[in-house]
C-alpha cells in the first residue's frame, strides 16, 4: 500500500473510541460471586459413576453371554468339526480344522478331478497337476509357519484363499472337460 492510503487509515484509527463503559455497573456481583463459598461437591460422586458403569459392562457382557450360550452357539476357537479326510490339506493351522462344508465340497470335486483328469490331454493334464502341486506345497508351508504363529491374521488369510484356489483349479478342470465334451460345432 502506498503511505497517503496508511496515513489515511492511521487517522481513522485514532479517532475510534479506546474504550467502552459497561451498559450497568458489574463489580457488586462480581464482588458477591468471589465471597459466597463455592458449593461442596461429594467426593463420593466420580467413584459412584465408576461403579454404575462396571456393573452395566458386567451386566452387559454376561447377558450376552448367557443369550450365547443359551442359543447353541459354540464360541469356542477351535469349534469345528473333525477332519473327515485323511489329508493333511484340510486343517488350519495346528489348533483348527476347516468345516464339514468345505471338506464335502473337497471331497467331491477330488473324486470329479480324478475322472476329469483322465479325459484331459497330458500336456493339459501335467498343467493342471503342476498348479494343483503348487497350491498344495503352499498351503503345506503356510500351516507349517501358522504352527509356530497361530494368530498371525496374515498366514491365516493367505491359507483361506489358498484352499479357495485349490476348489477353483479344481471346478475348472470339470468346466473344461465339459466344454469340451459338449462342443458339437465341431
Amino acid at each position: 500500500m502506498n503511505d497517503t492510503t496508511d496515513d489515511k487509515l492511521m487517522a481513522a484509527a485514532a479517532q475510534l473510541p479506546t474504550g467502552i463503559a459497561p451498559a450497568r455497573d458489574l463489580w457488586p456481583d462480581i464482588e458477591a460471586a468471589i465471597a459466597e463459598p463455592a458449593p461442596q461437591r461429594n467426593s463420593w460422586t466420580p467413584y459412584l459413576a465408576q461403579a454404575a458403569a462396571i456393573v452395566l459392562l458386567v451386566g452387559a457382557s454376561s447377558s450376552i453371554t448367557y443369550m450365547m450360550t443359551k442359543s447353541g452357539v459354540d464360541v469356542s476357537p477351535q469349534a469345528g468339526v473333525q477332519a473327515a479326510l485323511d489329508s493333511e490339506f484340510v486343517s488350519f493351522g495346528s489348533n483348527y480344522e476347516l468345516g464339514q462344508g468345505f471338506q464335502d465340497a473337497r471331497s467331491n470335486l477330488a473324486a470329479q478331478l480324478d475322472l476329469e483328469l483322465d479325459r484331459l490331454s497330458p500336456d493339459a493334464r501335467a498343467g493342471v497337476e503342476e498348479n494343483l502341486e503348487v497350491i498344495r506345497s503352499a498351503i503345506t508351508e503356510i500351516n507349517s509357519a501358522l504352527e509356530e504363529e497361530p494368530n498371525n491374521v496374515l498366514l491365516q488369510d493367505l491359507l483361506l484363499k489358498s484352499y479357495r484356489d485349490e476348489l477353483t483349479v479344481m471346478r475348472k478342470v470339470g468346466g473344461l472337460t465339459q466344454n469340451v465334451m459338449s462342443r458339437n460345432d465341431i
